[in-house]
């Protein structure tokens, strides 16, 4: 199994790796062709400050996948394995995770509900307006309903400006129809399902700028056709619905807004729909206050997390020099099972409720590489690295506890310290801390871990065998997918926050997600958008963004906490190095790797 769980790390934090590095190769070539032109001037601060943070990232991230890769060639070669464990198949990822039939808030605060099409081939989420037959809707800018005239027969119809409904669920359109579709009117104004799952994709064709920058368009195009009819009742309504617009985008993609072009756009069309509706201004001021407050909350969190790194390169060579020196036993600082699953999940909670949604798409968006090397500026790039962060800390916790277990002189000791760290993962498994829980069984599942036969013959395996048969990989990790189920039901008819807490399997959502975009395609054969592509990453990344809306209700220790985050671990070579005084090399291929470690 820990094979399994190392493949799908191995892969997502790949993926990861080849985004940061076309990001590095962008911020490279533009500052390498300033130095070129002779404008070594125009190379400002932030720039220098960016390409240092953007090869600090680079480096990390490559470095994770270059220990995930050595730990995951040694568990495929079978050079050290627990006996107990099969050999299973790698897993291949769904369409994504099924979703509770029960209704429940979606991040928009309303209802979403999954409806059963006619054809049951095609999955897409509820859109603006029901029709039983195929429906092409012309985009017609001075009509109400946000400027559409209907007709029903495609023939009749230039495809390139229409919006194509099938069951009542619209499931293609050109990107300038589905511009338009997002633009409201006096007396119109989209689906809020509709504006999440636009602006989360939209960003595969068009640049958020770009986008925003439209959106102003059209919308000054609305108000000078209202102002042209001297009607201030629609003058007010038209207001109304571009502010409620802003807000939703502000409100679920505020990261968007860390580019200065996009807030340029935003000031100006907020500043308009203020004069024309000067009811507004109070609503326009809070808006503006609530992103600040935002990306002022994500400056924050990205500065402790490049202390908290940096204060680990520093303990990890001290470690390396005296191991005992400044390493605790995690027993002294916790021998709660309860406990410490409380403060994982505190911080699993913490970490996930900074990802955007818009950072799914955007760390896998595959572009042609001739295409992108022309065309793609580092500032147009992802501006965030939670989600990076996040699988980051996965991999953390993994090595974490091999080291924990390793670390102790005593086979005793170890044994306890595998059967805590198997405790923990059952309280993680109650709570429905999925991330965790997967995180503690690939560490216990790593070869230096693996290998000390004489330990686990010490360990009560039976808790464990039940925790691995529940996250088993084979059949996709149907029975992980299932507990998970069992999980959304569970804090579908909630009480509580403690009955709420759904973290999934994160590298496994990542990994469905990527699926999706890369089997199918983004364009129809007639140029078209393949929209019911996008209802069903939206509805996957709206399940997430629910998940995230949860406030953790344990009781934080920070004593726990400082130690999760900041005890120095051991990766390969090290790792081995200790596992190997635990226990010495027994057969020939553990012979040799010592002898190239010593």
């Amino acid at each position: 199994m820990g094979s399994d769980l190392l493949a799908i790390q191995l892969e997502v934090t790949s993926m990861l790796l080849d985004a940061e590095r076309r990001k590095l190769l962008a911020l490279q070539r533009e500052m390498g062709a300033l130095q070129r032109l002779s404008c070594p001037g125009d190379i400002n601060p932030e720039q220098v400050s960016d390409l240092e943070r953007q090869q600090l990232n680079h480096s990390r991230i490559k470095l994770q996948y270059e220990r995930l890769e050595q730990e995951y060639r040694f568990a495929a070669q079978g050079i050290i394995r627990r006996s107990s464990v099969s050999q299973k198949s790698r897993s291949q990822p769904s369409l994504g995770m099924k979703t509770t039939p029960k209704s429940r808030p979606s991040i928009f605060g309303t209802l979403t509900k999954e409806r059963s099409p006619k054809n049951k081939r095609r999955l897409s989420m509820p859109q603006t307006s029901a029709r039983d037959l195929t429906t092409v809707i012309r985009l017609s800018a001075g009509e109400s309903n946000g400027g559409v005239s209907t007709e029903t027969g495609e023939n009749e119809l230039d495809a390139s400006e229409a919006l194509i409904y099938q069951d009542g669920n619209l499931v293609s359109g050109s990107l300038e129809a589905l511009t338009q579709h997002l633009v409201p009117t006096p007396d119109y104004y989209p689906e809020r399902t509709y504006i999440f799952a636009f602006l989360l994709s939209s960003r595969l064709f068009i640049k958020p700028h770009e986008l925003l920058e439209e959106v102003c368009k059209q919308c000054r195009l609305q108000m000078k056709l209202t102002e042209d009819r001297q009607d201030k009742a629609a003058e007010g309504r038209l207001g109304s619905h571009i502010v409620q617009l802003i807000s939703e985008w502000t409100e679920v993609f505020a990261y968007d807004f860390r580019d200065e072009r996009m807030l340029k756009h935003l000031k100006d069309i907020t500043q308009r729909c203020s004069i024309i509706n000067e009811n507004q201004r109070k609503t326009v001021g809070q808006i503006m206050q609530t992103l600040v407050r935002k990306l002022s909350v994500l400056d924050k969190y990205e500065h402790v997390l490049t202390k908290i790194n940096a204060n680990l390169t520093d303990r990890l060579r001290v470690l390396k020099t005296n191991p005992h020196a400044i390493q605790k036993d995690i027993l002294n600082v916790c021998n709660d099972p309860v406990v410490m699953a409380q403060q994982l999940t505190h911080i699993e909670m913490e970490r996930i409720s900074h990802i955007g949604p818009e950072e799914f798409v955007q760390s896998f968006v595959s572009k042609d590489v001739a295409e992108w090397d022309e065309r793609t500026l580092f500032q147009d790039m992802k501006k965030t690295s939670n989600l990076e962060a996040y699988v980051e800390w996965f991999n953390r916790l993994s090595y974490m506890v091999a080291t924990e277990i390793c670390m102790p002189v005593k086979k005793k000791h170890r044994a306890r310290v595998i059967e805590f760290f198997i405790d923990v993962a059952r309280e993680c498994f109650n709570i429905g801390n999925f991330n965790s829980l997967m995180a503690i069984i690939a560490g216990l599942n790593m070869s230096p871990v693996a290998r000390l036969k004489k330990t686990w013959s010490k360990v009560d395996t039976c808790k464990f065998d039940v925790l691995e048969h529940q996250m088993d990989p084979t059949s996709n990790f149907s029975n992980y997918r299932a507990s998970l189920m069992a999980a959304l039901h569970r804090a579908a008819g909630a009480h509580s926050n403690r009955e709420r807490i759904v973290i999934p399997f994160f590298s496994l959502m990542v990994k469905d997600i990527y699926f999706l975009n890369e089997t199918c395609s983004n364009k129809l054969p007639n140029g078209h958008v393949r929209f019911e592509k996008f209802w069903q990453l939206a509805r996957q990344v709206t399940s997430f963004c629910t998940w995230q809306q949860v406030e953790c209700p344990f009781e934080r220790h920070r004593k726990v906490l400082n130690y999760l985050l900041t005890a120095p671990v051991f990766y390969e070579d090290s790792l081995h190095l200790v596992s190997f005084d635990c226990e010495g090399p027994e057969n020939h291929l553990e012979k040799e790797r010592f002898k190239t470690l010593k």
